[in-house]
């Protein structure tokens, strides 16, 4: 019998470390909108800034799996810490003189490009900490604390907004880089284990990224997968922003409400991560995500019709639950079938390709909002999401069974993989 995943030393130490760093993360999630929000008034700035940003992350995502494929992944992780310590660490200074909104829109899309290299890095470091058939179980321990951290996080973040201004939770985002480059340098990652690739030559990085982006169209459920999210990426990409502006808008409620609904909501995704093995286990993979995006079609249009802050959050958690399951569902697939060698290439092919519509969704949803309302604008993305659900019944995704058999590794020559043509069977 398996020891507990707690009792795993280096396991432990990342996780406690990408705990406090998750927990600071809160704190920026709802500042950077409230200072935006604060200096101009206008939720479509906050839009635009999420889309900027946005934009920045998908482009350092085309070139992040090839870092992570090629150099060592706790390296780049740690400076990918260090430089969004020192750049969100100038917000702060830089407001002491008053609003600098400009500097938001030179410092976020940095960080935002650094926080994509480190994502693919960390998801791949996952297949480095424990054995393949945990990989769901990690994740969904990792997700989970993440989660509870983000419950006290807005909370915290919208109590030290209201009494010292957004720019100081900002601040404390900042330091929370510090603790997680500190808690990886403690660890040493395993080494990757062979999958049969022969010979693994580098090439351009765009030829290496392309590889990940051929073994992910080859495989019939990653490739559903990732047109589907593409869709409700760009629905749901500034949620956020909405529902920031419409407690803050239309509900009347003050910098500490906004911090309470994102911080309460947050245990919607301690519950997705909690229940995600089980549910995967029990229904199988294409059931849990397609029924994880169909109610959050629901929970997102109900999101704008409530008229009140508990039932906001309500809404919201229910959200954000199925968010997680699904989100997990589909990182802990790509795990399993992808060889070690191309997971970094496939990770940042499949978030760069689904993630490019999304800063065009910000912007088209805050801009919305501002013109025809939110609760227009909220029915819409729901009724999307909804669609998308629909859309897998009618993919491989629907057919995707509960845990499905890794696939023969391929021969790689030159850096590009040579999937097999269809997804394995997965009874």
């Amino acid at each position: 019998m398996q020891a507990p995943l707690w009792r795993d030393r280096t396991f432990g130490t990342y996780w406690v470390a990408q705990s406090l760093s998750a927990a600071g993360d809160s704190f920026a999630y709802l500042a950077v909108p409230l200072l935006v929000l604060q200096a101009t008034g206008s939720v479509a700035q906050m839009g635009l800034l999420t889309a900027v940003a946005g934009a920045a992350s998908v482009a350092a995502g085309i070139f992040g799996g090839v870092l992570v494929d090629r150099y060592d992944r706790r390296t780049l992780m740690i400076a990918a810490d260090l430089t969004r310590l020192v750049l969100y660490g100038l917000v702060p200074l830089a407001w002491l003189a008053g609003p600098q909104v400009w500097l938001l829109f030179v410092v976020l899309p940095i960080c935002e490009a650094a926080g994509m290299v480190f994502q693919v890095a960390a998801v791949t470091a996952v297949r480095n900490l424990v054995d393949r058939d945990r990989l769901t179980e990690a994740n969904g321990r990792l997700q989970a604390t993440f989660a509870a951290a983000a419950v006290l996080g807005p909370l915290l973040a919208g109590v030290v907004s209201a009494r010292f201004g957004p720019s100081s939770a900002i601040a404390v985002n900042a330091a929370s880089f510090a603790l997680s480059a500190a808690g990886l340098w403690m660890i040493r990652l395993r080494p990757a284990p062979a999958d049969g690739a022969a010979t693994v030559a580098r090439e351009r990085p765009l030829a290496e990224f392309l590889a990940g982006a051929r073994f992910l169209w080859r495989q019939p459920v990653l490739r559903a997968l990732t047109i589907l999210l593409s869709v409700f990426i760009f629905l749901t990409y500034g949620f956020v922003d909405v529902l920031i502006y419409h407690v803050t808008h239309d509900l009347g409620g003050s910098e500490g409400t906004v911090g309470a609904v994102l911080g309460l909501a947050a245990l919607g995704t301690v519950a997705g991560a909690l229940l995600v093995a089980p549910l995967r286990r029990r229904r199988g993979f294409g059931a849990t995500w397609i029924g994880a995006h169909a109610i959050c079609g629901f929970a997102v249009a109900g999101v704008g019709i409530a008229t009140s802050v508990p039932a906001v959050t309500a809404l919201t958690a229910v959200y954000l639950c199925c968010l997680s399951v699904g989100g997990i569902c589909s990182m802990s697939l790509r795990q399993e079938i992808t060889p070690d060698h191309l997971l970094g290439r496939v990770t940042s092919a499949f978030w760069s390709t689904h993630y490019a519509l999304g800063p065009a969704g910000a912007v088209v949803l805050t801009w919305a909002a501002a013109r025809f309302g939110v609760a227009a604008v909220t029915l819409a993305a729901g009724a999307g999401c909804l669609l998308v659900a629909v859309g897998g019944l009618f993919s491989p995704v629907r057919r995707a069974g509960s845990e499905p058999r890794r696939p023969p590794a391929a021969v790689v020559l030159g850096g590009a993989g040579q999937p097999p043509a269809d997804h394995p069977s997965t009874a």
